[in-house]
């Protein structure tokens, strides 16, 4: 439920709030979240079989701009890791298959197929009157200070569902942290034939490579799980499959977070801005119905941590942890969806949630 990334895990309520009032887990609506902010145009969409349909310009830019090739008006200005400037006139038209442009060439470790990347991005439409929108944009009530909010996906599968479509992200594989990219083609090119309107709108996508990672979706915390404190969950996790919890017989619902590790990884310490990769089941305090889980869903999911693209009882939750843990959390309303769950998520309006995750890699 987490829009910034190619998973299911628990999106922010003011993140959860600009989904298009769908249900931010269903991948088809987590796909096309930005265009529709931006060109209020496709209804549904799905992802192109990815890169293998894109043209990539052979020519290489300038570290600071790029143009591209074919008569495109289009130019993208910006070194990696500066907010990009995109410079669209309202006459410019994107290729019909994606055409894919290096501003920067990393130098740091390889994206491999199937990796998770840690990405910057941001997108912006031709049409006349629109702006970039992406992670250079803070959301309502973010905290600035703080790490910059970054998306999370995994590319090279051809599963789609991320928030960067495949014929774009997958063009990532092969190449190297520090990277930076520019892609533009039409709706149609990005997203296939089930685009209903304005299929021939043309996008732009730029996108920096912040750090990539390759973990087995089956991936899971291993070791002696400990018995459950005095006033918690009892959880039974049986290797492949979604946490069975229940509830402590006679216990309210805490008002303030609980949390606990029953496992105790060694992996190294999570912190405000990283990348995670993790399995994780969902249930309701009250009555303890399931209603998600990592393991539904093809396993390990990754999102960015402590930047609010989660909701505050993670964030507050695993920062700190280890990779390797698996942590309990109780969570109150207030830290997790409060009065406005996301619509057909099974989350009752002010309902406090138990969360099971096991942390099994880092971005």
């Amino acid at each position: 439920m987490l829009r910034f990334t190619a998973g299911r895990t628990p999106q922010s309520r003011r993140l959860a709030r600009t989904a298009s009032g769908t249900r931010p887990s269903r991948r088809l609506a987590a796909a096309l979240a930005v265009p529709v902010l931006l060109l209020t145009a496709a209804g549904c969409g799905s992802d192109d079989d990815g890169s293998k349909k894109s043209s990539e310009s052979s020519s290489k830019a300038s570290a600071s701009s790029g143009s591209a090739q074919g008569g495109s008006k289009i130019t993208v200005t910006g070194a990696f890791g500066e907010q990009p400037k995109i410079t669209a006139p309202k006459d410019a038209k994107g290729p019909d298959k994606v055409r894919i442009t290096t501003i920067t060439e990393g130098k740091g470790a390889t994206v491999e197929k199937g990796a998770f990347a840690r990405l910057a991005f941001a997108v912006q439409s031709t049409q006349e009157g629109t702006t970039a929108k992406g992670t250079w944009n803070p959301e309502p009530g973010q905290d600035t200070k703080g790490p910059r909010r970054e998306l999370v996906q995994r590319v090279g599968g051809g599963e789609g569902g991320g928030q960067v479509p495949d014929a774009v992200a997958d063009a990532l594989v092969g190449r190297k942290v520090g990277t930076r990219v520019w892609a533009e083609g039409t709706l149609k090119s990005m997203y296939g034939d089930k685009v209903q309107q304005n299929a021939d709108q043309t996008l732009v996508w730029v996108l920096d490579v912040v750090g990539t990672g390759k973990v087995d979706a089956k991936a899971e915390a291993k070791g002696e799980q400990a018995k459950p404190d005095s006033g918690m969950p009892e959880v039974k996790a049986e290797s492949g499959k979604a946490a069975e919890i229940t509830m402590p017989k006679g216990e309210k619902a805490p008002k303030e977070l609980k949390e606990q590790v029953l496992i105790k990884g060694d992996g190294p310490e999570v912190k405000a801005g990283d990348g995670l990769v993790a399995q994780y089941t969902g249930v309701l305090w009250d009555g303890g119905k399931k209603f998600d889980s990592s393991w539904d869903h093809g396993g390990a999911t990754a999102f960015q941590i402590g930047t609010g693209s989660v909701v505050s009882g993670w964030d507050k939750g695993l920062v700190g942890k280890h990779v390797g843990d698996r942590v309990l959390l109780v969570l109150p309303a207030e830290q997790a969806y409060g009065s406005s769950p996301p619509p057909g998520s099974g989350i009752p309006a002010d309902a406090p949630l138990v969360f099971v995750v096991d942390i099994v890699g880092k971005v």
